[in-house]
């Protein structure tokens, strides 16, 4: 999705014409100081051949999953696990720990976390993160909240969100707030992949002095979604951006252990360039 992202923003581009292209999986053909560089650049995936930095490389866990389905893992998990390193979250694999320390730590378990448009790669993939997270004993969170078209619930549940909201829905910032209420949660992380910032900020602020977090007075929002320069501060809430990283051990022990895999389901508009297009027009109408 995000190589159809760069045509009709100009993400990342600095000259044209480009290749476009960012999530890939294939065969790697040659290694070492001896791969020639030649006449490509480095930008670009929508091609035979290209090259890659081995720090953004790892291999699948699973002979038996389709290209189409690794291709989707790159950019989901790198721009998942941003947000939550630039939020202060350590994101680790749940554990059995049952040293004093973890077990005093779940008993302080006080949070959900929201994720806002959970039905896309990069969402899913942050609903299985935050599943962990809230399997972790020595994280904050008690629960996964996510936001997604009615449609998508079911999906959206099996990935392990505990509460799944409708985003379209006019009442769905009080029905949050109330979902948390009751479970005497409270919302501090956000995670924006697609729809509305304000409605992720307004959440958060209710929240904002509550006294069961050690941090009542503040609340962070990861935004995939460029940021309009003009959007309204609210006092408490911090805005973070994140781009592409290298996928790190975090991702690769996830995908090997089974804890996380690509989603959603994929759908094949064509092979070749000349499908290009045609995939940029399903990524225009789409939502989550």
């Amino acid at each position: 999705m995000v190589g159809t992202v760069i045509p009709f923003r100009s993400l990342l581009v600095s000259n044209y014409p480009t290749v476009i292209g960012f999530d890939i999986a294939g065969l790697v053909l040659e290694v070492g100081e001896n791969v020639p560089l030649g006449p490509c650049t480095n930008n670009g995936r929508t091609r035979e051949r290209c090259l890659v930095p081995w720090q953004h490389a790892i291999p699948l866990p699973d002979e038996d999953m389709p290209w189409s389905h690794a291709a989707s893992l790159s950019v989901a998990i790198q721009v998942l696990l941003t947000s939550w390193d630039v939020m202060g979250i350590t994101c680790s694999a749940a554990t059995a720990n049952t040293s004093p320390s973890a077990e005093k730590n779940r008993n302080k378990k006080c949070e959900a976390v929201l994720i806002w448009g959970a039905s896309s790669s990069i969402g899913s993939m942050g609903v299985q993160s935050a599943q962990l997270l809230r399997d972790d004993q020595t994280s904050p969170f008690a629960a996964v909240y996510a936001t997604a078209g009615s449609a998508n619930h079911d999906y959206i549940r099996s990935l392990g969100a505990d509460r799944v909201f409708d985003y379209k829905d006019a009442g769905v910032i009080d029905a949050i707030f109330s979902a948390a209420s009751q479970q005497r949660l409270v919302i501090r992380h956000g995670f924006l992949t697609n729809g509305s910032l304000e409605k992720c900020q307004v959440v958060l602020k209710a929240f904002l002095g509550a006294e069961k977090s050690e941090d009542k007075d503040s609340a962070k929002i990861a935004s995939v979604p460029l940021i309009p320069s003009d959007v309204e501060v609210v006092n408490g809430v911090e805005r973070l951006r994140q781009f592409q990283r290298w996928m790190g051990i975090c991702g690769r022990r996830h995908l090997a252990d089974g804890l996380i895999g690509p989603s959603p389901e994929i759908k094949v508009v064509g092979k070749g360039i000349d499908a290009v297009n045609a995939g940029c027009q399903c990524w225009v109408g789409y939502g989550t």
